[in-house]
């Protein structure tokens, strides 16, 4: 009985967990339990380091770059217009010609020495005082007038201006240019000295405005201009410019014209006398053989006139 109870004993003692035992399961179960709270999977973005150790960087977003679309090619248009002088044109571009801060409402070449020369060269009137039959070059505010000697026709001239104008505004080269330096013979802006008398100041305030706001778009229409030289004893000393200077009916239009106009809004003006130089001179001494063959072909009252749209022999004071 004592031998059964001791087996029994025995038995259980063997079956009872000792402290060894306990202890390594403990250890199992931590260890399961740490294995199971790190995972092998891959991430899901790695960053890799360069071949040099160097900490990686992240582009930043960039925008698209916006597409550039190139500027529009500038259209050059000039217009020819025809003047009452048969041996000048006027030539208008869509282009600017003379500086907004030019001192004259005009420039005007009568040389090829003129064009190179202070304190206005212009490589453009240069290159048009080359063309042959060419004698001279007027720049207006927007217009350019090209006059020929009679003896070329302008089927030979024409062309090779329109060439040269066109390239030179196509180009965006300055076509007047500002230097310092003594003025040359054969360039003029019209900026000669007027003569008059000191008391006669408001009379001549009163000519130089009409001249200004009636006289002058007319001329300028014709492909010229027209200067203000003085005021003596009741006359009024004008000179001619651009096509308006070598015409043949310059003096209608100075009597027909100017003169009558002037008369009639200022009582003091008695007259209008045209300030010449030589080759005007000659011009004036061809029309004046000119008229007396058309007196003698069609009788005393034949007159001849200016054809221009603008001529001053048309408009009524």
């Amino acid at each position: 009985m004592a031998t059964k109870a001791a087996v029994r004993t025995f038995s259980k003692a063997l079956q009872r967990p000792s402290i060894s035992s306990s202890a390594s399961r403990c250890q199992r179960v931590a260890t399961s339990q740490s294995a199971r709270s790190f995972s092998d999977a891959p991430r899901q973005t790695t960053l890799s380091s360069s071949a040099r150790r160097h900490r990686p960087t992240i582009a930043p977003l960039s925008q698209p770059a916006l597409r550039q679309t190139p500027p529009a090619a500038r259209t050059i248009f000039i217009q020819t217009e025809d003047t009452p002088n048969a041996d000048a044109l006027k030539f208008k571009p869509n282009h600017q010609v003379l500086p907004d801060d030019f001192p004259s409402s005009f420039l005007e070449y009568l040389s090829p020495r003129s064009t190179l020369a202070p304190p206005h060269p212009s490589p453009l009137a240069a290159q048009l005082l080359q063309v042959d039959g060419v004698t001279s070059v007027f720049y207006g505010r927007d217009y350019i007038t090209v006059t020929k000697d009679s003896a070329t026709p302008w089927a030979h001239v024409k062309p090779e201006v329109f060439s040269m104008i066109t390239e030179a505004v196509t180009s965006g080269q300055q076509i007047v240019n500002t230097v310092a330096g003594k003025a040359e013979d054969g360039q003029d802006t019209g900026e000669t000295q007027a003569t008059y008398d000191p008391e006669d100041e408001e009379i001549v305030g009163m000519i130089q405005e009409l001249l200004e706001t009636r006289i002058r778009p007319a001329i300028q229409e014709d492909g010229g201009d027209i200067e203000f030289r003085g005021f003596q004893d009741g006359q009024v000393m004008l000179k001619l410019r651009g096509a308006c200077r070598t015409c043949d009916s310059s003096t209608v239009t100075l009597k027909n014209g100017i003169e009558s106009m002037l008369m009639h809004y200022i009582e003091e003006v008695k007259g209008v006398q045209q300030v010449m130089d030589q080759e005007e001179e000659i011009a004036m001494k061809e029309f004046a053989k000119f008229e007396e063959k058309l007196k003698a072909q069609k009788g005393p009252e034949a007159v001849a006139g200016t054809v221009g749209k603008g001529s001053l022999d048309t408009v009524e004071a």
